[in-house]
């Protein structure tokens, strides 16, 4: 379970904590509705070896907009970031528990920009940083993002684990093909009797005088 292992997070949450912790115009996109990668340093402890790496994983967030009421899902590998108006993604690293384990979860490392003016001053907008932490699909509570206008949270993280392709495989390889599937499948029309072969015609007929 991710966070039974909190002790083995530490350090993989305090060295993403200091990375990127400054608040510059430069860790934004250009453009929105894009996707890109980031100079961030993709960081990953032994455990987080196991599976699919990490540079190679894909966490599922839905964004959702409290002034309008608009949600969108969106998908990020580690070290990527998108922007949708004022707001940025930023996706540091994603996790799930493996399948021997007892209670599932999976988590993301998620940063959010808002382009804004600083609460109680009249300041200009600016980018700032207002969330950057991990957030659990099945305990959503353990973390918060706590903004007025944007929410974010886990839907997935997409990775596999040693073992999961080919049990994959194999599934697949006894799924019966649609000629068994005909072949097997009782007919519906009415069946007729066979007809007898010629030999068995000549020995039905009665002898001629």
């Amino acid at each position: 379970m991710i966070r039974a292992r909190g002790l083995i997070w530490l350090p993989l949450l305090a060295t993403l904590a200091a990375c990127g912790s400054s608040e510059d115009s430069t860790l934004t996109p250009a453009k929105s509705g894009e996707a890109i990668s980031t100079n961030d340093k993709i960081v990953a402890m032994s455990g987080a070896n196991i599976g699919t790496p990490m540079a190679e994983r894909v966490a599922v967030l839905g964004l959702l907009n409290k002034r309008n009421g608009q949600t969108r899902d969106v998908e990020l590998k580690p070290g990527q970031a998108i922007r949708f108006g004022k707001v940025v993604i930023r996706l540091r690293a994603c996790e799930k528990t493996a399948p021997w384990e007892n209670q599932p979860d999976e988590g993301a490392f998620v940063q959010l920009l808002v382009n804004e003016r600083p609460p109680g001053t009249t300041e200009a907008e600016r980018w700032r940083k207002v969330f950057s932490g991990w957030l659990f699909k099945e305990n959503p509570a353990a973390n918060v993002v706590e903004h007025p206008i944007y929410d974010v949270w886990v839907k997935a993280c997409k990775m596999r684990f040693p073992g999961e392709e080919e049990a994959l495989e194999k599934t697949s390889s006894e799924e019966p093909t649609a000629a068994d599937t005909e072949d097997k499948t009782p007919s519906s029309a009415p069946q007729l009797p066979p007809e007898p072969s010629p030999a068995a015609a000549e020995e039905a007929s009665p002898d001629e005088a």
